[in-house]
């Protein structure tokens, strides 16, 4: 383990996890006096003084993903089910047609998109979003692939690269984000869609995985579970339980990952082949009630995280910054929180966390987070649109 966050949470939540009370009482006493300091000790970071959220888009209630156009047009998923175009800040009043049917069940619905790396010759989107196909009622995360046509603002070509099976009508942890490495893959990741105790362990079985495809959707032949019996072929890593957020690290071309935990112990990994992440067998974080589902925290054969929150901070959307536009925080690791409505610095050195602090406090409750081709950060923001985050004193045009 990197990083701890050492305070009264922590306490509270180490003594509910390894303390066993003789009344139910007592376990309702802790659980309330744990419940009252559930707040993350991040310090914040005085460089973002120099920075401010403007809106940039509005008129999308979850805006779950987003992707810039080389022309800087963007991409704008609508959890509900549409896919919406943003052309100089102003949101089409059309929404893009030639989506796939798409059940918008509670934290489900059109999830991520992202270009293909060679956008501008193919003119190719992939999306992520809660499929109804196949057998069983409900849905499960699938991966799309389909061609743009910006002329008639549709989706053409569309092809279903995979579909996790077993649908459920649950309405919890269905992933989902994309990321592209240097070596032609695309990975994508599926949540354990409310069946811990399942499927984040079951190599058979789809949920609590993230996956590794060739662009054209074959299963690469060194994937780590390839050969393997009854293994699903496409999964690089296991033992998830909700990633919504991935990205690939700049100079050394890794990908990253975090999680979201129960009450503490979300998660920031670095994806390995094979690996084994070790939820629900390893944890930091407890129920939601504050009981506890595992008295491990580590187990050999299992990866510890690079940096956990506890209590949460409910991780969502992530980007390496790069930009020259804001020369603090590159190389940086930047990452919404849905609970506290703030973006939070991961400070990386040679693979390891080495230090976090908070900026753009109230910001709003954070979606999505992308580093255009322009070079600004975009935030989504639920119910509040799209923010764009710029110098102070700044001119700006859209």
């Amino acid at each position: 383990m990197k990083l701890f966050n050492i305070n009264l949470t922590s306490a509270c939540a180490v003594l509910s996890k390894r303390m066993k009370f003789s009344a139910v009482f007592s376990v309702v006493l802790m659980s309330s006096a744990c419940n009252a300091f559930e707040v993350p000790k991040i310090a914040t970071d005085t460089s973002a003084l120099s920075y401010q959220a403007e809106v940039f888009a509005q008129g999308i209630e979850v805006p779950w993903g987003m992707a810039q156009m080389p022309n800087g047009d963007m991409l704008v998923t609508e959890r509900k089910g549409q896919l919406r175009l943003i052309q100089k800040g102003t949101l089409a009043d059309k929404a893009i047609t030639g989506l796939p049917s798409i059940h918008a069940n509670g934290q489900g619905g059109l999830l991520d998109v992202a270009r293909h790396p060679d956008y501008p010759n193919n003119q190719l989107i992939y999306i992520t979003y809660a499929s109804p196909e196949g057998k069983g009622n409900g849905s499960n995360t699938a991966l799309m692939r389909a061609k743009f046509n910006s002329e008639t603002n549709a989706l053409e070509q569309q092809e279903v690269l995979y579909k996790g099976e077993d649908n459920t009508t649950k309405g919890q942890h269905y992933g989902s984000r994309i990321a592209f490495d240097d070596n032609g893959f695309i990975y994508f990741s599926i949540g354990d869609r409310g069946a811990r105790d399942s499927k984040p362990q079951n190599l058979s079985l789809d949920g609590g995985k993230i996956y590794r495809l060739h662009l054209d959707g074959e299963v690469p032949k060194d994937n780590p579970f390839v050969g393997t019996d009854n293994a699903k072929t496409a999964v690089y890593s296991y033992g998830h339980r909700n990633p919504q957020g991935m990205a690939k690290h700049p100079k050394t071309g890794d990908i990253w990952a975090h999680e979201h935990g129960p009450r503490g112990g979300d998660e920031v990994n670095l994806i390995t082949a094979g690996k084994n992440y070790g939820w629900p067998v390893i944890s930091y974080g407890v129920n939601y009630s504050g009981t506890s589902f595992t008295d491990l925290t580590a187990k050999p054969g299992m990866e510890q995280p690079l940096h956990h929150w506890t209590p949460s901070i409910a991780p969502s959307g992530m980007v390496f910054v790069t930009s020259n536009k804001y020369p603090q925080w590159q190389g940086k690791l930047l990452v919404g929180s849905l609970k506290f409505h703030y973006l939070v610095l991961l400070d990386i050195k040679d693979n390891e966390i080495i230090g976090q602090s908070k900026v753009l406090e109230n910001i709003g409750r954070v979606r999505s987070i992308m580093q255009g081709n322009d070079g600004y950060l975009y935030v989504g923001i639920d119910g509040g649109g799209i923010k764009r985050i710029t110098a102070k004193n700044a001119t700006n045009t859209q």
